[in-house]
């Protein structure tokens, strides 16, 4: 059965296309590598549409977006694919909208699949005891030890590392200043550990060789501010000198630091705001971190969690609470 177009005299569905990404090209200039990729996508919807006997773009309903969709995941798509695909979908029906002078947008209320969200790798307690505690007069070592406190002790991303300068410290207010995504500033505490390797470093800092390392608190053997992948470096070589036995990048010390606190304290706005997020959902991803040290515990410690069969001790009733 054909499907009615929705309005006898409305363009074809290629056509309506085609017109698309020709605006994107002529109005939005977007890039060729980006027009094509909407091509292709929508491509993809016209070819189906065709196949559904859906003539043009008022034919859409939600639900054949959802069946598109739905034919795609079989086939095996990525959910980040799916996303994208229906973004250019999205596009597309609200430049039609703008065009037609219609408010309906049958991909506006459709989900894709969501992506897969991997928790972040953190370090034990333990293990940052054994990093952390590394005796050396090295020069080069103190630095180390001082940028791996600090990223730890404020929870700094690596690029906020690298670009600290020494105006960014207040060592008497246990405090550092940090400029983060989008230029936002934001003070953050230094702990007594980071302040105290901050400050064995500092009095061990080489030569500045040019304005900006003059400026800079961290500087390389050659005495320039400190690139992001020497940074990298330094620290996977510090866990190899104390055999942590898996690799450590910067940002697991940031997630470290995020996790014990969320964990100690259960203040999840405050953990937001030390972090420099400004969307709570992106710091709501250590709850699942903390509801896994929970569940750890609880297996180990709970009499009644043994999952080997047979229960566990103290017979009778335990105390209502």
């Amino acid at each position: 059965m054909t499907v009615p177009s929705g309005n006898p005299g409305a363009p074809s569905l290629e056509r309506s296309i085609r017109a698309f990404l020709d605006q994107l090209v002529q109005v939005r200039r977007l890039s060729a590598h980006t027009v094509k990729a909407y091509q292709r996508d929508l491509g993809d919807f016209a070819q189906f549409c065709a196949d559904a006997r859906l003539e043009s773009a008022g034919a859409v309903q939600e639900s054949h977006i959802r069946q598109w969709l739905a034919a795609a995941h079989r086939r095996g798509l990525a959910p980040s694919t799916q996303q994208r695909r229906l973004s250019a979908l999205r596009a597309f029906f609200t430049w039609i909208g703008r065009e037609h002078g219609e408010r309906r947008n049958p991909a506006a209320a459709v989900l894709a699949p969501r992506k897969k969200r991997h928790l972040p790798r953190t370090l034990e307690t333990d293990e940052l005891g054994a990093l952390l505690s590394v005796s050396s007069d090295d020069p080069l070592i103190l630095r180390d030890l001082a940028m791996a406190e600090l990223l730890y002790s404020s929870g700094l991303r690596l690029a906020e590392l690298k670009s600290l300068n020494l105006s960014d410290l207040d060592l008497g207010q246990r405090l550092v200043v940090v400029t983060g995504k989008g230029s936002k500033t934001r003070s953050v505490p230094i702990g007594s550990a980071a302040l105290r390797a901050i400050d064995a470093y500092l009095k061990l800092r080489p030569a500045a060789k040019n304005a900006d390392a003059e400026r800079a608190v961290f500087l390389s053997r050659r005495g320039l501010r400190i690139s992001e992948r020497s940074v990298q470096l330094r620290l996977q070589g510090l866990a190899t000198r104390v055999g942590l036995g898996r690799d450590l990048h910067p940002h697991m010390l940031r997630h470290s630091f995020a996790s014990h606190l969320l964990e100690s304290s259960g203040d999840l706005r405050a953990v937001q705001e030390l972090l420099g997020h400004s969307d709570i959902s992106t710091t709501q991803i250590y709850t699942h971190l903390d509801f896994q040290h929970l569940a750890k515990v609880y297996d180990s410690a709970h009499p009644r969690a043994s999952r080997r069969g047979g229960g566990g001790g103290g017979g009778g009733e335990g105390k209502k609470s």
